[in-house]
């Protein structure tokens, strides 16, 4: 669990700006995450999605603003530093390497070393066959630890970058469009490792523009239309076919209301 009063957010941004050069993309965002939460960030391709999400991370700085994390003021952002404060990121490309085995792809980047650099493959593989297991909920006998990623499905895929985030104890991890071009019964599988993610006490931010995908586990719902925040929900206060009703209305008219 985070380490720091739940009643400062986890994630606080403040009147962000961004411009790429006369453009404005982003324009005076507040936005939110707090503990054991997962938010769906929901919007129009175009909308600004992926932009605050980049700023999130550090791929860029905001022109603007303020972003807080547990409390504490970033300054000086970047795509490590976001990392090393615990937010991770799981691409819709998945960012693994399908002709290596899960062990290789849990570790890579992060790898256990012993003196002079030598690896600790036995207890890699190990550490990677109790995640399977326990975090992933993997339970067929055909998936273990030199498994090769190129074997599973892409709900499967999608299962392993979200456990390898929950292993290095990110306490946002950054889920974006994860469902992109599953099955429905893939896509069931990504929503049962997302409500993983709360189970283990962590928060994550599930862009999607498929308001059926992300209901059934979002918490609480942020529009975002050309470049600004249009509204805020919580699931207990709208149904998901008002949440629906309302993304029509504020494509035709570019009104929530």
């Amino acid at each position: 669990m985070a380490d720091h009063s739940p009643s400062v957010p986890l994630l606080s941004m403040q009147n962000i700006h961004k411009s790429f050069g006369e453009v404005d993309v982003l324009q005076a965002i507040d936005f939110n995450v707090t503990d054991n939460e997962i938010i769906a960030l929901v919007g129009d391709n175009g909308a600004g999605k992926s932009t605050l999400i980049k700023i999130i991370t550090g791929v860029h700085p905001p022109t603007s603003g303020d972003i807080f994390f547990k409390g504490q003021k970033i300054t000086k952002h970047s795509v490590s530093r976001s990392r090393s404060l615990g937010i991770e990121t799981v691409y819709q490309e998945r960012a693994l390497a399908d002709q290596q085995t899960l062990w290789r792809n849990v570790f890579a980047g992060r790898e256990l070393t012993r003196k002079f650099g030598f690896l600790k493959v036995k207890e890699q593989r190990a550490e990677t066959q109790n995640l399977i297991r326990k975090h992933m909920g993997f339970t067929s006998k055909a998936i273990n630890t030199e498994s090769m990623v190129l074997s599973l499905s892409g709900g499967e895929k999608q299962g392993v970058a979200i456990g390898r985030a929950l292993y290095f104890e990110a306490d946002l991890i950054i889920l974006d469009e994860p469902t992109m071009g599953l099955s429905l019964s893939e896509t069931k599988k990504v929503l049962d490792f997302v409500q993983n993610i709360k189970d283990q006490g962590k928060s994550a931010i599930f862009i999607s523009h498929n308001i059926y995908y992300v209901y059934p586990v979002a918490d609480r719902f942020v529009i975002l239309d050309r470049g600004r925040i249009a509204g805020e929900f919580c699931k207990k206060d709208i149904s998901q076919d008002e949440l629906v009703e309302k993304m029509v209305r504020l494509a035709r008219t570019g009104s929530l209301n």
